[in-house]
């Protein structure tokens, strides 16, 4: 993905097709974001219920501790089943399209770039060389060496050239001027040689198999794959991490909210901004555990179930114990 955004910004893509991609990664935007937002919110409003002392004043009018945190079950529940949309069809879904439509942007409005002073290989067995030049010089002098056919190399040599696109036929190519065609066929004997005073060489867009593989592969797709290589590709593991946390994180969204009722009351005397603190230091936390428990998986240490579920588990059993001491206040 920072290839695609450093092409979108090198490459000048429109500002229509940057918010077209922008669009696309909300739904991955929103499952990282939401957990945040329930907790922040649900801290803030117990911290300002506590700091003008409600929350004492519905005790003693006889309101139970477990009837206050009944807005707060609806108010997660409701964020927990938004982000569960969101993991399960929002996010595969925007993924893929996303890759989609990033390589289907920079492939319609970009042409080919070719580097110079370096072998530049636009599509495997395709090699391109261009002198180095100065930014005032025009485009002078270019090499071609095209091994896509290894029954009839080629190599291409020419004065001077221009780039082409073409759109519909998803092409792109090299307008070759004051140039020649070398042809060395099996016969080492003989040798072919093709001058030429205008040549466009259009060669097939090189996203096509990117776009090939922007398809997600299946759970059963990815443990075949781990059963291949032994259990030990970290790639294949984290990718099955990322299953199961597909639930696992709408989960901690709920979590969160509820540890947000204790953290709340607690955090009253430092005020709204001690409370905001208190809030991030414990996302920073929860997601350093994520991250710890993906190594866990990629080392074989632990199945990718349990590493996925690690940080859930210890965040409940926080707010459990949390949640107790809150209620016996």
């Amino acid at each position: 993905m920072l290839r695609l955004v450093d092409l979108v910004i090198s490459r000048g893509i429109s500002l229509a097709s940057l918010g077209h991609i922008i669009l696309h990664l909300l739904p991955s935007f929103l499952v990282l974001t939401l957990p945040i937002a329930c907790l922040i919110a649900t801290i803030s409003a117990f911290n300002r219920m506590s700091f003008d002392n409600e929350v004492i004043a519905l005790r003693s009018v006889g309101v139970g501790f477990l009837r206050i945190n009944i807005p707060v079950v609806v108010f997660a529940g409701g964020v927990f089943a938004l982000t569960l949309v969101l993991s399960q069809w929002g996010q595969p879904w925007a993924n893929i399209s996303l890759k989609t439509l990033a390589l289907s942007v920079i492939e319609e409005e970009m042409t080919l770039g070719v580097d110079s002073g370096v072998f530049n290989e636009p599509v495997p067995g395709l090699m391109v060389y261009v002198p180095n030049r100065g930014q005032n010089e025009e485009k002078k002098g270019v090499f071609i060496s095209d091994q896509r056919d290894s029954a009839q190399p080629l190599i291409i040599v020419s004065q001077h050239f221009q780039m082409l696109k073409q759109n519909e036929r998803r092409q792109i190519g090299i307008r070759l001027f004051d140039g020649a065609i070398h042809q060395i066929p099996q016969d080492t004997s003989a040798f072919h040689r093709v001058t030429f005073r205008t040549y466009d060489f259009w060669m097939p867009s090189p996203f096509k198999s990117a776009k090939a593989k922007a398809k997600r592969k299946s759970y059963e797709e990815l443990m075949e794959k781990l059963k291949t290589s032994g259990g030990k590709h970290s790639g294949t593991l984290r990718r099955l991490v990322e299953y199961h946390k597909d639930i696992a994180f709408p989960v901690s969204t709920f979590v969160l909210g509820l540890l947000g009722v204790p953290l709340g009351i607690v955090s009253k005397r430092s005020g709204r901004a001690g409370g905001f603190a208190i809030g991030v230091l414990v996302i920073i936390g929860f997601y350093m555990l994520n991250v710890f428990g993906e190594f866990l998986v990629t080392t074989g240490v632990v199945a990718p179930l349990v590493g996925a579920w690690i940080p859930n588990v210890l965040l409940a059993l926080i707010t459990v114990w949390m949640l107790n001491l809150a209620r016996k206040q």
